[in-house]
């Protein structure tokens, strides 16, 4: 099987199973206890926490480990939300992960004013809606770093600065971004921003929101008081461990290895289109993670050109793989101005550490294989 779909959980890299397996095993100590065990675990913790700050750019004391990026984002919004008891305004855009607009739901139920910022027709949010959209009652700006399905870029430099001068906190879901492309928090500009490991190496269910010491932020899980009091619960020391060494891994290769992927993705967009040139690339005309391509395909299921890929030892998706299966279409071709039945046609390719121009070369050859069967009116011709 060659996967292609790291943007939904990308393999572990070498060594964070160990990392994860040790702390499991040899360092099984709770990390709040004070005795050697205890010790030798909490100096792993507090190693992971120095790794990951020190990647995107933060005192450690920012760094909260959560159990993954939807825990991060409701952190971010339904704690800050908590602290100014329920009222004002939340400012976010309708491409945002499921993650963000689901408690921005709950939040709008319990009174709190919601706006939706449109994107254009490449899924880009306008920095100057943000502008015009800041009142002295809003709480709160969520803007993600780049779309999940299409791989677009959000203008969030522009965003954190027009935060920073109206004096609103900013929140970033950075959850795509981290790994992807190098992660500076001093030119995001943003309070709050969502981690998570497994999307570029690391393990499933461990994540972290960067969030300054100084800003209310009401816990969602009380008891114990770990993480400084904002996430109680025991550590998920092997998650973490495993966190902290795919940080040090990356801290050296980024730039390195977002170039050579985008190698890849461009010529994998040059020769899928030669092949399918009705195909669509969503966002093409804007920046884009080195890794994500999504396309419509006029005339094809995305869900059957999916499945007909699987059976040819090929992993894709038909797009967000929270909402895989769903028979509604995706919300983030739709605020693109895209029709739902369009919308159905869409797959995503997401390449990632471990993807060769080997994989890309098979891949494109049974791309259009699949298609011209599929057009036919049989995936198995």
């Amino acid at each position: 099987m060659i996967y292609l779909d790291h943007n939904a959980t990308s393999p572990p890299r070498p060594g964070v199973a160990e990392a994860m397996l040790a702390a499991m095993t040899a360092t099984y100590g709770n990390p709040s206890s004070v005795h050697g065990p205890g010790r030798r675990a909490r100096q792993i913790l507090d190693d992971a926490r120095r790794a990951v700050a020190r990647l995107v750019g933060v005192h450690e004391s920012r760094v909260i480990f959560t159990s993954g990026g939807t825990e991060s984002n409701h952190l971010a919004l339904l704690g800050l939300a908590e602290a100014a008891d329920h009222r004002g305004t939340i400012l976010t855009s309708a491409i945002e992960h499921p993650s963000v607009l689901n408690p921005l739901e709950r939040l709008q139920a319990r009174g709190m004013r919601v706006i939706k910022l449109p994107v254009d027709a490449m899924g880009r949010v306008d920095a100057q809606d943000v502008e015009r959209a800041l009142t002295p009652d809003t709480r709160l700006v969520s803007i993600m770093a780049a779309n999940n399905e299409t791989g677009v870029l959000q203008p969030i430099a522009a965003i954190g600065a027009l935060c920073r001068t109206a004096k609103v906190p900013f929140h970033c879901d950075a959850t795509q971004w981290f790994g992807k492309l190098p992660l500076g928090v001093d030119a995001i500009g943003a309070e709050l921003i969502t981690l998570s490991a497994h999307k570029s190496g690391g393990p499933k269910g461990c994540g972290a929101l960067i969030a300054g010491a100084a800003l209310p932020l009401a816990p969602l899980l009380l008891g114990g008081g770990q993480e400084r009091g904002r996430r109680s619960g025991t550590e998920n020391l092997p998650g973490i461990a495993g966190f902290g060494l795919l940080a040090g891994q990356l801290a050296g290769q980024i730039e390195d290895e977002s170039q050579r992927i985008m190698a890849l993705q461009k010529k994998m967009e040059r020769e899928l289109l030669k092949s399918v040139p009705d195909a669509i690339i969503l966002g093409s005309d804007a920046e884009r993670l080195p890794n994500t391509t999504a396309m419509l395909i006029p005339g094809v299921d995305g869900e059957t050109l999916v499945m007909t890929l699987d059976l040819a030892g090929f992993a894709i998706s038909s797009g967000a793989a929270c909402s895989s299966g769903k028979n509604n279409p995706s919300h983030v071709p739709l605020a693109m101005g895209w029709t739902p039945e369009a919308t159905r046609s869409m797959v995503r390719v997401s390449l990632g550490w471990e993807t060769t121009g080997t994989m890309v070369d098979s891949f494109i050859s049974a791309f259009q294989r699949s298609v011209d069967r599929l057009r036919k009116g049989s995936a198995f011709a």
